[in-house]
């Protein structure tokens, strides 16, 4: 695997990145398209990912051929297509509606620390999933998501928390993802090997 960096991120060929920033230790899969996003520090995407207008968590997990805030067509309309909007490549005297794209970007969805979305999810605009949470492979999110909890399905439903309330509150209290990099490396061997309510032990959350 490719050497990550504080400093850079690792954006492998043929992506597609627009107005986007990246913290320390990210990594964007090939193929990938990221538009009007925020990635957190350690945040990834794998593979032919598709995310737009999202604010990213740090250590967020994204699978290969997710869909993060997919864009809506003005389905309110007569007409849904492109040519609403992408006016300029349809006739040369019209402009790109430009309230339309500004609306759109304002339709933000936000990834909260160490969430791991599954493969082919799709999480819609305006959701927030929360620290921790898991989105299944294939489920579609339309609302959002309590911390720790695992979501699946189509529309996406509760499947069962991670933790008991107790242990949520304590790593929500501990906040590990706002480690320095030297301390996350210390307690490597403890992330390996701990679950979560011996690790709260050992680290005094």
């Amino acid at each position: 695997m490719p050497r990550l960096s504080a400093d850079t991120p690792l954006i492998h060929p043929d992506c597609e990145i627009h107005n986007s920033t990246f913290g320390a230790w990210c990594e964007v899969g090939r193929g990938s398209r990221v538009l009007n996003s925020s990635f957190g520090d350690y945040a990834y995407c794998d593979r032919m990912a598709d995310i737009a207008n999202c604010t990213v968590g740090k250590f967020a997990n994204i699978a290969a051929m997710t869909r993060i805030g997919p864009t809506d067509h003005p389905w309110r309309h007569a007409a849904q297509h492109h040519f609403l909007y992408r006016s300029s490549a349809y006739w040369p005297e019209e402009d790109d509606d430009a309230d339309f794209f500004a609306r759109r970007a304002a339709r933000r969805c936000t990834l909260g620390h160490d969430c791991w979305i599954g493969h082919g999810a799709i999480v819609k605009p305006e959701v927030t999933v929360g620290i921790g949470a898991v989105v299944a492979s294939g489920a579609v999110v339309t609302r959002d998501v309590a911390p720790f909890l695992i979501v699946a399905g189509v529309p996406a439903q509760p499947i069962r928390a991670r933790f008991s309330d107790a242990i949520a509150d304590r790593l929500l209290a501990l906040a590990w993802w706002d480690w320095p990099h030297d301390r996350l490396r210390a307690a490597l061997a403890d992330f390996r090997a701990l679950e979560a309510e011996a690790f709260l032990d050992a680290y005094g959350g």
